[in-house]
């Protein structure tokens, strides 16, 4: 047994040996090869360019009481405008050239405004850049130098193919300093991001160092591909960079440049998520779906015969999940394209084929504020019939219902979303007409499904009484 022991460890040693010598052999190699993230560094860098921007807005130096004084101005004439004065703003982003034309693609909020734009190659040459596109809805942009040298192109990648924990390396601008290079992995993907400015879905998370500056810089892989465009952060963490996956960009870009915008379908819906209570009071059997709240006149959801209250549950043949992927869905699509939808009704599915207008912006107004009415103590609503005044007044579409005067704090009616000017039109599917009628559709349930009509459109939503 002694010795059975005694060769046992003498093999061991052996074996120990010949580990470390293929460790060694293996970092040997590694310390003498060179560092991947210095290839793509040295092989990208040269197609990152510095974006900088400056706008002259008009600022007044009059005092506030006087600056939008009519009289004052009817007193002064022209010679008010030489109590105006223009400041020039400057900012500073980052991008790439994706042509050897001098195509450069960044971020729509880098060149959004600017009077003028100047881009500096990395060998420090500088070039006056013109817009030849923007799509603000996914914060994208086209602009274009005037060459004179051979220009680095970044190839394109694939971001659907990216994988969660694969490393890539942020190129860009960050704070003016140029060319800055940093290196993290793919945190997350399809992150959505609502906030004053950005509102997108299916962002690229990484922790890359991403400060400001880097804006419109590239997101790139470990074969120097770029998958992305870095775009927002989270100011107050760390490691929380968000980049447009670069697939976007390879679908808009060739409107970007033929037609200085992104053309896209639209179908001429409000629509809102499917809730619970929507479901148990129109008797809706479906656990996933969208709401159509307002049908557009005129739209394409119009011609297909689309009417408020159906629930889209397929789209294309795909499960319509919530309000954002549906959107999404729609905004993807080109204007003329076929989109079938499979929605309820009444308790029964039915098939919808609408064909694609190309989406426009709508203006959105908001209700002057007033107090008053009726007030419906149970869900905390004040609410009058509506009048000729009233309906001038807010603005109203309506012919029929209950315009909201007040909303009590803290109230059901509050923490829905309901506002002064909002007219009701329905409760539970069944119409208001007068004060008493609404207050009998909410006594016996505890949630109760509104249609509402705002700003000329109408969608549901829920109250949740107790």
């Amino acid at each position: 047994m002694v010795r059975v022991k005694k060769y046992a460890k003498v093999s061991m040693l052996w074996i120990l040996i010949g580990i470390l010598a293929s460790a060694q052999s293996v970092w040997g190699a590694s310390f003498g090869a060179e560092n991947p993230i210095v290839q793509i560094a040295k092989s990208a860098s040269p197609a990152v360019v510095n974006i900088d921007v400056e706008t002259a807005p008009r600022r007044s130096s009059m005092p506030a009481p006087f600056r939008n004084d009519p009289l004052f101005r009817r007193f002064f004439g022209e010679e008010f405008e030489k109590f105006s004065r223009s400041v020039p703003m400057k900012g500073r982003g980052s991008g790439f050239i994706v042509s050897e034309e001098g195509q450069i693609l960044t971020n729509n909020h880098v060149v959004d405004g600017a009077d003028k734009i100047t881009v500096t190659l990395s060998n420090g040459k500088t070039y006056d850049a013109k817009v030849l596109g923007k799509d603000p809805t996914f914060d994208l942009a086209i602009i274009k130098i005037e060459r004179d040298v051979n220009l680095t192109v970044l190839e394109l990648g694939d971001s659907d193919t990216i994988e969660v924990g694969e490393w890539v390396v942020a190129i860009g601008n960050p704070f003016g300093l140029e060319h800055t290079v940093t290196v993290g992995v793919i945190s997350a993907k399809n992150r959505s991001i609502h906030a004053a400015d950005v509102n997108f879905e299916g962002f690229l998370q990484t922790d890359a160092a991403i400060n400001p500056g880097n804006s419109g810089g590239p997101l790139i892989d470990m074969d120097g591909k770029v998958v992305g465009i870095n775009t927002a952060i989270i100011p107050y963490a760390q490691g929380l960079g968000f980049a447009i996956p670069v697939n976007m960009a390879k679908q808009i870009m060739g409107d970007l440049v033929e037609y200085g915008k992104v053309r896209r379908g639209q179908l001429g819906v409000v629509v809102q998520n499917l809730t619970k209570a929507f479901a148990e009071a129109y008797d809706i059997k479906a656990e996933t779906g969208v709401v159509v709240g307002d049908v557009m006149e005129d739209s394409a959801a119009e011609r297909a015969g689309l009417e408020r209250g159906d629930v889209i549950v397929f789209a294309n043949g795909e499960t319509v999940k919530d309000v954002q992927g549906f959107v999404g869905k729609v905004r993807s699509l080109v204007p003329g394209a076929t989109l079938r939808l499979e929605v309820v009704r009444g308790g029964k599915s039915i098939n919808i084929t609408a064909k694609l207008d190309e989406l426009s912006d709508f203006e959105n107004k908001r209700p002057s504020s007033q107090t008053g009415g009726n007030i419906l103590e149970k869900v905390g609503i004040a609410a009058s019939k509506l009048t000729a005044e009233l309906k001038r007044q807010y603005k109203i579409k309506g012919e029929t219902g209950l315009v909201v005067k007040g909303i009590a704090r803290n109230s059901p009616a509050q923490a829905a979303g309901i506002r002064e000017g909002d007219l009701i039109l329905e409760v539970n599917g069944k119409k208001v007409s007068d004060l008493s009628s609404l207050n009998s559709l909410t006594q016996s349930n505890k949630s109760s499904v509104f249609l509402l009509e705002r700003q000329g459109r109408t969608f549901f939503t829920s109250i949740e009484i107790e």
